[in-house]
């Protein structure tokens, strides 16, 4: 019993959190992270941006492996279409924090799937809506000053500490984790990249 692998298969991020939700799967891959630029075009929307940089991610790696499947993601956090990157300074933390407060916002993340010699480029991009309860300053306080804020877009991880922050997740709970699993496995066994065997 088991997930097969058609081929070699590498992830084009250095994630922990896209890492963990991979193996829970049982895949067997190795990591390799692409260095791409993460900056904005000039009037690029949400959704394009992630989509565009998930595929310029994959074809980085897939570039120099092209017999491996590849994949590439790119998460952010949106509000009032305010990009929230990943704050580097407990200040930046605590405004993403305050803005986020008793509020809605959306998480986009794109993914595309490649695998040079064979031309195959597949990907998508999901959407999450997600609702924060008020959040108190000394709970910023608090939060800030752990490690959990800084390498997370929008300064929060929905898996740790900062799940308490959380009302509500409209859409995909592993998309707001940085990977959409259900639809990046569709997407995955579409391409006969992986088969489920007994």
């Amino acid at each position: 019993m088991g997930l097969i692998l058609t081929a070699p298969f590498i992830l084009a991020s250095a994630s922990p959190r896209r890492d963990e939700l991979l193996r829970l799967l049982g895949l067997d891959f190795r990591v390799s992270p692409s260095g791409a630029d993460e900056s904005f075009f000039k009037g690029e929307s949400p959704m394009a941006h992630v989509r565009r940089l998930s595929g310029e991610k994959a074809g980085a790696v897939a570039d120099g492996n092209p017999d491996s499947w590849v994949l590439g993601a790119d998460t952010i956090v949106v509000i009032d279409g305010e990009v929230l990157g990943k704050p580097e300074t407990t200040e930046a933390a605590g405004n993403m924090l305050r803005k986020l407060s008793s509020r809605e916002h959306t998480v986009y993340t794109g993914f595309t799937i490649m695998k040079m010699n064979t031309s195959i480029t597949e990907g998508s991009v999901v959407a999450s809506a997600v609702v924060f309860r008020d959040i108190p300053e000394d709970e910023i306080a608090w939060y800030i000053h752990s490690k959990e804020p800084y390498d997370k877009a929008g300064g929060y991880a929905v898996q740790g500490m900062g799940a308490f922050f959380i009302r509500e997740i409209r859409g995909s709970y592993t998309n707001v984790m940085g990977l959409p699993l259900c639809e990046v496995v569709d997407v995955l066994k579409n391409v006969d990249a992986i088969r489920f065997v007994v």
